[in-house]
């Protein structure tokens, strides 16, 4: 196919990476089965991370990020999908290495993407992206260790992209959930979505004793990881779990083998970048019917042209649930 695309591009400067929208050719797009145009796109931290040029992210830039992308099906060598299919694809390389959702056009190996599913939206599936599809791992891990329905359970980082549909997910699905936040102005925010109480997370720490405290929850969402995972796990009743999948608060943190072999409980990783394509059509199957859940409160819908503050404010741990981003 030929013609052109806009795209939100990152490229080096001398003074570290900037941001410009610019016009590609299609063609010049990475080699791949399936082409697809975008609906939407939805920012993460890792997009920031690669906007930024953090290391470790991307290696070669210029370069379009966004790890997530929603869209209708132009053409599939593979003949895996029909031209008008709507699919989703997210994680894998997309955004990352291959030029990413925040331009019009992505072009991926087929064995990337599922079809949106009946009942799922294309903007709804972007309200939730990575971001929900990563609570919802950690929500089926826990589900299938311990269970969900009558229990109490514990987030971290719950005002962010995973913990805030953790909170309203488990709130969802009959859990009693408190909620730890370090943002004072957002805990309207957390008991809309349903959270029961709210911790901050100097209070969290500072009322559990480590490294086996008393038990007081039955299941855990981490997205933090540091100290607060530590605590976590010195606070979860015999039998229970705690779902980790983020390091924004360090990657090293501190136990001992006393809550596993005293309480029996399990530390469960949740990995949703290269995640098999079965155990996403279950997740997003999920969504669009037992788990279908109303994040309007949590969205800002932004277009490319006005992406770049929203960048600035995950980057500066100022953003607060999820970032649309309409293409």
């Amino acid at each position: 196919m030929q013609g052109t695309y806009k795209a939100l591009e990152s490229y080096k400067t001398e003074t570290g990476n900037s941001l410009r929208l610019v016009k590609k050719e299609i063609s010049d797009l990475p080699e791949g089965d399936l082409l697809v145009k975008v609906q939407y796109s939805s920012l993460n931290y890792k997009d920031a991370m690669s906007a930024k040029g953090f290391p470790g992210v991307t290696k070669n830039y210029p370069h379009t990020p966004g790890v997530d992308a929603v869209g209708t099906v132009i053409g599939d060598k593979s003949n895996t999908f029909t031209e008008g299919d709507e699919v989703i694809v997210t994680g894998f390389d997309l955004g990352v290495n291959t030029a990413g959702g925040f331009g019009e056009y992505i072009r991926v190996p087929s064995n990337w993407a599922i079809r949106l599913p009946t009942g799922l939206s294309a903007k709804d599936s972007m309200i939730l992206g990575t971001a929900g599809l990563t609570a919802g791992l950690s929500i089926r891990a826990l589900d299938s260790f311990r269970g969900i329905t009558n229990t109490k359970s514990i987030v971290s980082g719950s005002t962010g992209g995973v913990g805030s549909v953790a909170v309203k997910l488990l709130s969802h699905l009959g859990s009693q959930v408190t909620a730890i936040s370090g943002k004072n102005s957002q805990h309207k925010l957390l008991k809309s979505l349903g959270a029961e109480e709210i911790l901050s997370r100097e209070n969290f720490q500072e009322n559990v004793r480590k490294p086996l405290g008393k038990g007081v929850w039955d299941i855990g969402v981490d997205v933090v990881g540091g100290e607060i995972l530590s605590t976590m796990l010195a606070a979860i009743n015999p039998a229970g779990a705690v779902a980790c999948s983020g390091l924004v608060g360090g990657a090293q943190f501190e136990s001992s083998v006393f809550p596993f072999i005293l309480r029996g409980i399990a530390l469960l990783g949740i990995e949703s970048v290269s995640t098999s394509l079965e155990q996403r059509e279950i997740i997003w199957e999920h969504f669009a019917s037992d788990w279908s859940i109303s994040l309007n409160d949590l969205v800002k819908e932004v277009d490319l042209e006005n992406l770049k503050t929203e960048i600035d404010l995950i980057i500066d741990g100022n953003q607060v649930g999820r970032v649309l981003v309409k293409i």
